[in-house]
């Protein structure tokens, strides 16, 4: 028996890494714990990272053993060898005995060099009005400093000029005290540097406006007594807009190929704010709610959460929000990323996709992201303020949003069943959908209502428990689509004042059993929500399984109007594809070569 002990045990260490290998093959980049792991402590923010001149990632946070803005809080390096998987232990770029440092920003010159930009409450302002304040690290003196050795060790503290504002004379110290932060990662423009931060026109985190720091010489000059340092805009206010109140904060910056700059921020609207400068920052135009598409009607649906946008090497655009209309600090869960490419000037965004998710909704959310794209693949770094991650990314997803507009190509790839010219009544034999706990499935169709009457009945697939799945028609003059696995029931629909009776529409039911999300796609556009719902995609308990019914679907056993085309996929399709099916038509041939009818 002892001789043979090892053997088992060898098959078993075999048989075990086997499984955890095939595990993590299986394992979706979009589940957030899925993620390598950066740093752990009570409280950590804003992971940002440069990439080397010899490859490996540096990487500067903000962290404390407490919680956010309490004693301790200072800012850090770390480096990586291996994109992401493994971190060194972290170096005190302030150290956690002095006053708070926080919100740290990398900036890597041409020969090397790593500047950080960060508030440092340098007069160690710990009261207001004789009470003492908790929330201190939003104040005091905007700092920088280098590492000339890759983040092993950092320079003296220097200061970045801040001459006083009236928005700092507003403030609750009078202009003794100035208030501001930063989350925006400094970025060569041109022969510049530049980079955005919000100044508070009172404590704590109120009254926001925009203000951007820019140096002309930083990239080549190595003597840090000689930078050159410019704040704009011109003039003496920010960049904000009366209309959206007092929180309008966390400006970020992109350089567009045209020369041109674009800033997007945080409000409690419901929505980001977006502005354009054609003038190297010295004016803006008017903050305005950011939209998919220039003076479009569809806006871009954003809580108290930073919207942040990146600009890749090849000149395109990503935009990393949250796809849900909150005015509160929650709704951070999940993230959704959208692809911007530029035109005339101006951003245009995709149709979002889901790039991450927490399939735990009790939490707060991801947020304070960075963009790391090296050799042609990208990652995202994120943080949920106890734990930073970071997270590979598909780069086929971001194609695909990057050619929404015009891809139209039919996708096959899992499609198990199609037929089109339904007649009413007509029973069709769809193959096995996934189990919801493993996989998840679409359904999309082209159809034409007569009207909009509530309880009419496009697919049935329940049995007489039922269980199974169901299309219908709703008081809300929407469609939803309905779960059942015998236990549990769950459903989602479309956005209302989306359909229109006697006009032909393409929707496509996405159920993403991986996220536990169902989306819906209406005429190529994601619903969002619209004007009477926050968003307009809707989680499904993790408790819903096998929503098989029986073998045979009833189509459109009650329904007024007709099916042109249905299709089932045995996978869960992205929004992209999605698009991609709207733009290729319901003309074509199926699977018989019959030819489509009119």
């Amino acid at each position: 028996m002892n001789k043979i002990r090892p053997i088992v045990a060898f098959l078993l260490v075999i048989t075990l890494n086997s499984f955890h290998a095939a595990q993590s093959q299986s394992a979706d980049p979009r589940d957030l714990q899925n993620g390598y792991s950066i740093y752990d402590n009570g409280y950590i923010d804003q992971p940002y990272v440069v990439v080397l001149k010899d490859g490996r990632w540096l990487c500067v946070f903000t962290t404390g053993a407490g919680i956010e803005s309490t004693p301790g809080q200072h800012i850090v390096s770390t480096i990586s060898s291996d994109q992401g998987k493994t971190w060194s232990p972290p170096v005190s770029i302030e150290p956690n005995t002095g006053p708070s440092a926080s919100w740290a920003t990398p900036y890597l010159t041409k020969f090397g060099r790593v500047y950080v930009f960060y508030d440092y409450n340098g007069d160690n302002i710990d009261s207001l009005n004789g009470k003492p304040i908790s929330h201190n690290s939003e104040m005091g003196w905007y700092c920088y400093k280098y590492s000339d050795d890759n983040g092993f060790s950092w320079s003296q503290r220097y200061r970045l000029p801040l001459p006083k504002a009236p928005v700092d004379f507003r403030n609750d110290f009078k202009g003794q005290v100035q208030l501001f932060w930063g989350i925006d990662k400094p970025k060569q423009y041109g022969n510049n540097m530049i980079f955005a931060f919000t100044r508070l026109g009172k404590y704590v985190q109120s009254d926001g406006e925009g203000w951007f720091y820019k140096s002309g010489n930083i990239y080549t000059e190595k003597n840090s007594g000689k930078l050159h340092w410019e704040l704009l805009p011109d003039g003496d206010k920010g960049l904000r807009n009366p209309a959206y109140g007092s929180v309008q904060e966390e400006h970020n910056t992109v350089p567009l190929n045209n020369g041109d700059l674009y800033c997007m921020y945080r409000t409690t609207q419901g929505f980001p704010a977006h502005s354009y400068s054609r003038d190297g920052g010295h004016t803006w135009t008017l903050p305005l709610p950011a939209t998919y598409e220039p003076k479009g009607k569809q806006g871009l649906k954003n809580p108290r959460a930073c919207p942040r946008v990146f600009k890749t090497h090849a000149g395109k655009y990503l935009l990393w929000y949250h796809n849900r209309g909150e005015k509160s600090y929650q709704g951070r869960n999940p993230v959704w990323i959208s692809g911007g490419i530029e035109k005339n000037g101006f951003l245009h965004w995709s149709q979002p996709e889901i790039l991450l998710y927490d399939i735990d909704t009790t939490i707060l959310g991801m947020s304070y992201p960075d963009l790391i794209e090296q050799d042609g693949r990208f990652w995202f770094t994120e943080t949920q303020k106890t734990k930073a991650r970071v997270h590979p990314v598909d780069l086929n997803l971001l194609k695909a949003m990057w050619h929404q507009s015009t891809a139209h190509k039919l996708i096959t790839n899992g499609l198990i069943y199609q037929k089109k010219c339904i007649k009413a009544n007509t029973l069709a034999s769809v193959r096995q959908l996934p189990n919801l706990k493993d996989r998840g499935f679409a359904i999309d169709l082209w159809l034409q209502l007569k009207d909009l009457k509530p309880g009419q009945v496009v697919l049935d697939s329940r049995d007489h428990l039922g269980k199974g799945i169901c299309l219908l028609t709703t008081l809300q003059r929407t469609l939803k689509l309905e779960l059942n696995d015998g236990k549990n029931t769950d459903g989602w629909d479309t956005d209302p004042g989306l359909l229109t009776a006697k006009k032909m529409h393409h929707v496509v039911f996405i159920v993403d059993g991986l996220s536990n999300i169902i989306t819906v796609v209406v005429d190529g556009i994601l619903c969002d929500g619209g004007v009477g719902r926050l968003h307009g995609w809707g989680r499904f308990s993790e408790k819903l399984g096998d929503v098989n019914g029986t073998k045979s679907w009833r189509l459109a056993p009650n329904m007024r109007g007709s099916i042109k085309d249905f299709k089932v996929y045995n996978r869960y399709l992205t929004t992209s594809e999605a698009i991609s099916n709207f733009h290729a038509g319901f003309k074509g041939n199926d699977f018989s070569g019959k030819s489509s009818c009119e």
